[in-house]
């Protein structure tokens, strides 16, 4: 199994327990995080050697990817497992399923690489290498299967990680927050080069709202894997709670939220609170993207829709003045109700949730 960013390490910790009420003699080691370690998967390497996001970001842990791309493969080559799980970082795992592919090992994938964005030519690619590969959005299945892969949807399986949608008072009482103060709920993502980037400039708007709103609560989840004291110095000189985890808890217990663009938006999305999604990478990889890119949004919830639910900011258009008067404008009136219109529709195109039995299912076959 091989994970490489928080959302995987979630979904593949899930798609264990799955496998295991199936069959109870099975083992797994790969790569992952603390939810798959903790899920009794033998951790050859942390998913977090290798998780970084942008073109130019990239270029200074190339040396360490392919130290970690070797390690795995020769893992395999030595153990000679029955089938192989990828989850998600096609940058990463599609090289690795190639080196698995010669070895033998029949691979399914688990969240299929955006070739309906950029780079199509990549699903003929997939199509050779991958046995099963299983799309977690709706139109994917259809796509792919156009191109030659062997794809099929089997739900979003952040539909089954989400808490059961409830009044905000439930879950602030839930956290320890006052139930009659707002809150402001700031997701700054789970990679070290998100913080960065997003970071000071997700702090400058709390500090702004804060002198607006009396007693605004600012409620920051940190993600598995980053330390405390990281976020304790980005949000140095504002008063903010910190918890470990739990973010769409602490989406559901927020008025308005502010998410760096990724899984977090979906999760957020189907908290079923407005929110505003920012995303700003190094200024190559947004030429690099800008050039290539063929979507409308960036958001996951907006791409669902394919209409604007909540306000998306790229780039340059992250600004914190920007930021706080999307925020304002949600906090009540119509576009915070037609946000909430468009987050009921999301939910509802996911269908079902069990995307995780659905890949346990997938893969138990292969085992002998």
């Amino acid at each position: 199994m091989v994970a490489g960013e928080a959302s995987g390490d979630g979904h593949g910790a899930d798609v264990v327990q799955e496998l295991r009420l199936r069959r109870s003699d099975v083992t797994f080691f790969g790569m992952g995080g603390p939810k798959l370690s903790a899920a009794g998967v033998e951790l050859i390497h942390g998913s977090h050697e290798i998780s970084v996001m942008g073109i130019a970001e990239v270029i200074p842990k190339i040396p360490r990817i392919l130290k970690v791309l070797g390690d795995l493969e020769r893992a395999a080559k030595e153990r000679q497992p029955q089938v192989a799980l990828l989850i998600d970082v096609p940058d990463f795992n599609l090289r690795l399923a190639e080196r698995l592919k010669a070895l033998g090992i029949p691979i399914v994938y688990f969240v299929a690489p955006m070739v309906w964005a950029w780079r199509e030519g990549r699903a003929k690619r997939i199509g050779k290498l991958v046995d099963e590969l299983c799309c977690i959005l709706p139109f994917e299945e259809a796509f792919l299967r156009e191109r030659g892969v062997n794809a099929t949807y089997v739900g979003s399986p952040v539909l089954d990680q989400v808490p059961a949608l409830a009044e905000p008072s439930v879950f602030r009482r839930a956290l320890g927050l006052d139930v009659h103060r707002p809150v402001l709920a700031v997701l700054p993502g789970s990679r070290r080069s998100e913080i960065a980037r997003l970071g000071s400039l997700m702090r400058d708007v709390a500090k702004q709202l804060a002198a607006t709103k009396p007693g605004l609560q600012i409620v920051v989840p940190v993600a598995p894997g980053l330390p405390k004291e990281l976020l304790q110095q980005v949000f140095d000189g504002v008063e903010v709670t910190l918890v470990e985890g739990r973010a769409p808890e602490v989406v559901g217990a927020c008025d308005v939220g502010l998410v760096a663009s990724g899984t977090a938006t979906l999760e957020a999305g189907l908290m079923r609170r407005p929110f505003v999604t920012i995303y700003r990478v190094s200024p190559l990889t947004y030429a690099v993207g800008r050039a290539l890119v063929r979507i409308p949004f960036f958001s996951l919830v907006n791409l669902l829709a394919k209409k604007r639910v909540v306000p998306e900011l790229l780039q340059g258009e992250v600004t914190v003045p920007r930021v706080v008067q999307e925020l304002e404008q949600l906090w009540e009136g119509p576009a915070r109700e037609a946000c909430l219109v468009g987050l009921d529709e999301v939910r509802a195109s996911l269908g079902p949730g069990g995307a995780a039995r659905r890949v346990a299912e997938r893969v138990a076959t292969y085992l002998r």
